[in-house]
């Protein structure tokens, strides 16, 4: 109920908004009636708790710490309202109602509780009627219709990713980055109120983008965001037997044509294996909802009929989400049963040359150079090879304070140049011909050697 509702019965609104709806009434004259109020109340005072404007002011500051809607203030035991309490419902931003003396709260408990039933009713008559769509099999863009229609309102739902999910949107990217940053929610956005729908982490999630500003009506949002998140809970649903198939198709070794098929995906069909290490549901949100992914290996895995420009949508996912260090691995594009196998080796390749550059996106494209070698080996066996070639440079560098292992480096970069070398580093050629000598006493390799050469390009790659 609005408090524009109460004003046939003789009150005067003297400060706020004639719009703010409140959920009760609370009649009291305790000074501190906060332990009472659960927030959304219309509290009627008689004030007989004032005596001085401290009194009002302590008042007022207790009844916005329990987030009532609104005071009503009798005007029967002081003959007026206090201009101190008018000033400080102003400050606070509370609506203030005069009652005067010829009205009493009884009245105004009646109509409120009588009112107040009737929009019980309606919520009552609206949860039947959106039931019954669902019963009904009505989809998303249908019951976002419905209920957006029965509450008097639009907008859009988007993904964490930017996603257009249902609605309208001009800028779905803008709309979700605002979702994701949000310090709290519901939040005013650019004339729009962001909120959430469901529970799970907002990476994974979705946002209900509602036209204006519904903070003061945020049981209104909240009604349409739960009617979303009961249709998303019901997709997911129907999605958990397809999520169950990709799992046993990824954990197979046989029968991969048939169960390659069950997926989605035909014996022409192109597809791509996507690599991430996240969880199967911001995959999918990176992804699209058309597709599923499954735990795979220590990663999640999704298989993407027709991938397209996948690696641009995934790119553009990451940065939607703002998480530089997530990880994903593409394949190339693949057709058939017999080049599954290739393409989660491809994909989780990338995926882990994507971690050791602490995140992105590669594609199978980036992955065919010794940054693979490199990127595939055991970090064990990495910090291994790296602590027994490079060593006893670093020991002499750090007992010295040299620059055997800077000089080695350059000198690689420069395919051997001495001069070149020499250059680089400002010092003299001499010089570099001393320091690579003695890194070639100090590890026993030879530097003239194309394999000493890569073993020790490689090392200094893997560090």
């Amino acid at each position: 109920m609005r408090i524009r509702d109460l004003e046939r019965l003789g009150v005067r609104l003297l400060t706020g908004d004639a719009e703010r709806e409140f959920s009760a009434v609370y009649v009291t004259d305790l000074p501190d009636p906060g332990r009472y109020l659960s927030g959304g109340e219309l509290v009627l005072s008689g004030l007989m708790w004032w005596h001085g404007e401290e009194d009002s002011a302590a008042f007022v500051a207790a009844l916005v710490r329990s987030r009532v809607a609104a005071l009503g203030a009798g005007q029967a035991w002081l003959g007026r309202i206090p201009e101190d309490l008018v000033r400080a419902c102003e400050a606070a931003g509370l609506p203030l109602i005069e009652i005067p003396a010829e009205v009493s709260f009884r009245e105004i408990v009646d109509v409120t509780v009588g009112r107040l039933a009737g929009d019980v009713r309606e919520a009552l008559g609206r949860h039947r009627r959106i039931v019954a769509a669902v019963a009904e099999g009505a989809d998303l863009p249908e019951l976002f219709a419905l209920t957006a229609a029965e509450l008097g309102v639009t907008g859009a739902v988007v993904s964490a990713t930017g996603e257009l999910i249902v609605g309208t949107a001009e800028d779905p990217v803008r709309l979700a980055r605002a979702y994701l940053t949000a310090p709290r929610l519901p939040y005013l956005v650019e004339g729009r109120t962001v909120f959430g729908v469901g529970r799970m982490p907002r990476a994974a999630g979705w946002a209900l983008v509602v036209d204006g500003d519904l903070t003061e009506r945020a049981d209104v949002g909240y009604e349409l965001a739960a009617c979303v998140a009961l249709e998303r809970r019901r997709l997911d649903e129907g999605r958990r037997v397809e999520r169950r198939l990709l799992a046993e198709l990824l954990a197979a070794r046989t029968d991969l044509g048939p169960r390659l098929q069950t997926c989605g995906i035909g014996p022409g069909d192109p597809y791509a294996v996507v690599s991430a290490g996240t969880e199967p549901e911001i995959l999918e949100q990176l992804v699209g909802r058309t597709a599923v992914a499954a735990p795979f290996a220590g990663a999640a895995v999704c298989l993407v009929a027709h991938p397209g420009d996948l690696s641009v949508r995934l790119r553009r996912g990451v940065e939607v989400l703002g998480d530089p260090a997530l990880a994903l691995g593409l394949s190339g594009t693949l057709t058939g049963a017999d080049a599954l196998r290739g393409g989660l080796e491809e994909a989780g390749h990338a995926r882990h040359l994507a971690e050791s550059r602490s995140g992105g996106v590669v594609t199978s494209a980036e992955i065919y150079t010794h940054a693979l070698l490199i990127a595939t080996a055991p970090a064990d066996v990495r910090a291994s090879f790296t602590r027994r070639l490079l060593g006893p440079l670093l020991d002499y560098d750090r007992r010295h304070q040299s620059e055997l292992l800077r000089t080695l480096e350059v000198f690689l970069d420069c395919a051997g140049s001495w001069h070149l070398c020499g250059e680089r580093m400002h010092v003299h050629v001499n010089t570099v011909r001393y320091r690579i000598r003695r890194v070639e006493e100090l590890t026993g390799r030879d530097l003239s050697a194309m394999a000493d050469r890569v073993d020790f390009y490689l090392a200094l790659r893997a560090r």
